[in-house]
């Protein structure tokens, strides 16, 4: 036993020593240029790095599967699907002119017409663009993540072991790497926004809040491995405006924060996170609602036009949509942000899936089973464009001001652009949807009818 004492303590020396230069390493390279918003250029050399091995594994793969035969991909992709934009009484109008020849205002109706709606319901359920909306696609290109090819077999050795070697640096050096990294940076915006909560008000006090959340966040991205290029930032959104973005994730949210000065808008929590909320509205005006006042949406416009009204205050960050979206799409914005005559500012988000799929899918997966798959990935890697402000014209309403600019920034992103309300993915279609359907029907119908009733 006395034997062994002196190797017990040359361990303990050893691993003092490797945890004082882990946490040297880290003070060095992460936290103090994150305190000073500068890059060593680390992370672009490591997405380099990355990127060539991905590219080898995915050629290596390729040439492997074919060689045994395997299909490399499943015949259908969780992707999206293009079709012809037509309206319906065009696509009766074939059906009529192919079936029968009659013209579409000879008959009020036609026994055919009903092969619309069915052909149109069968296409829904084989190809819904609600659904597919909240599921991961599967990339073509192998990043060495199982959960992103599902198609991967046995090719080789090497590239067996490559993976393996993956998982060991993934799991063993990145994740308690970065599990260091998000607990430094929210200990140090809990702290640091409860200390400034105590000055008095004025630009000391609002100085210092801003570049408190600015060096947390920036942190926390790196705890993450972000790398983000924004653009057009002279377009930053400015004080008394509305900031609206897309939305795939909750790190949507400190992929701004790391780069600008908000003003919250969400729901009280408990638990951890209502501690990070209550020390932060201490150094910052954030409007946090209570479960029970999120449902009156008219308070929740008055607390918002009370805000944007003051042009000494933040700008507001909201996220329209009110869900995530997967990535490929931006869906239908809630008009109340748009109600209360503020600027608005947008912005479009953009991941790249090569690196790790940053969607959350908060109906298949709880928010620490979503966060470890995400300090389990490689990077996350995106691109955050700021467009420029628009103001609702006099002749808009607050629905076509919100699709114009959910338009801007889907154009920009490269995502689809859909009506449909992100809701959908947990909730029943409305009647009001299966309405229109009717209405637009029934009005080609009888509109046809009055036409020949005048003639």
């Amino acid at each position: 036993m006395f034997l062994l004492l002196p190797f017990d303590s040359l361990v303990v020396n050893l691993l003092g020593i490797s945890i004082t230069v882990l946490f040297t390493l880290l003070l060095v390279f992460i936290i103090v240029p994150a305190i000073f918003g500068v890059s060593f250029g680390i992370r672009k050399v490591y997405m380099k790095t990355l990127l060539k091995i991905f590219q080898w594994a995915t050629l290596r793969i390729e040439r492997g599967a074919k060689e045994k035969n395997h299909p490399l991909y499943k015949p259908y992709v969780n992707g999206i699907i293009a079709k012809e934009p037509t309206s319906l009484e065009e696509e009766i109008k074939e059906i009529r002119r192919s079936g029968s020849g009659k013209a579409l205002d000879t008959p009020e109706f036609e026994l055919s017409d009903i092969f619309y709606f069915c052909r149109k319901g069968i296409e829904t359920i084989m190809d819904d663009e609600v659904t597919k909306r909240f599921s991961a696609e599967e990339l073509e290109s192998w990043n060495l993540l199982s959960r992103t090819n599902y198609n991967f077999q046995y090719i080789s050795l090497r590239l067996t072991v490559l993976w393996g070697l993956g998982v060991l640096i993934r799991y063993c050096f990145l994740l308690p790497l970065r599990i260091a990294l998000a607990f430094t940076g929210i200990s140090l915006l809990v702290t640091g926004t409860t200390v400034v909560g105590y000055l008095p008000n004025g630009r000391c006090k609002e100085f210092l809040s801003k570049h408190v959340h600015l060096m947390c966040y920036r942190i926390c991205v790196r705890a993450l491995t972000a790398i983000i290029t924004y653009h057009d930032r002279e377009n930053r959104p400015r004080n008394g405006g509305i900031c609206v973005a897309n939305h795939t994730s909750p790190i949507d949210v400190i992929i701004l924060a790391s780069d600008g000065y908000y003003a919250m808008v969400g729901q009280i929590h408990g638990g951890l996170m209502g501690v990070i909320q209550r020390a932060m509205v201490k150094a910052c005006p954030h409007i946090w609602f209570e479960r029970s006042e999120v449902k009156d949406r008219h308070l929740v416009a008055r607390r918002l036009t009370e805000h944007v009204q003051d042009k000494s205050k933040l700008p507001i960050l909201i996220f329209p949509e009110g869900t995530c979206i997967n990535n490929t799409s931006v869906m239908m914005f809630k008009k109340g942000s748009f109600e209360i005559g503020a600027t608005v500012y947008p912005v479009a988000i953009k991941y790249d899936p090569q690196f790790g799929d940053a969607f959350w899918n908060s109906s298949k997966y709880g928010m620490v089973t979503y966060l470890l798959r995400m300090m389990t990935s490689w990077a996350i890697v995106c691109s955050v464009w700021y467009l420029p402000p628009m103001t609702r014209q006099p002749e808009e309403d607050a629905v076509q001001f919100a699709n114009r600019v959910k338009s801007a920034i889907a154009r920009q992103g490269g995502l689809v652009d859909l009506l449909w309300d992100g809701g959908l993915k947990r909730d029943k279609v409305k009647d009001t949807f299966k309405e229109e359907q009717q209405k637009l029907y029934s009005k080609m119908i009888v509109g046809n009818h009055e036409d020949r009733s005048r003639s």
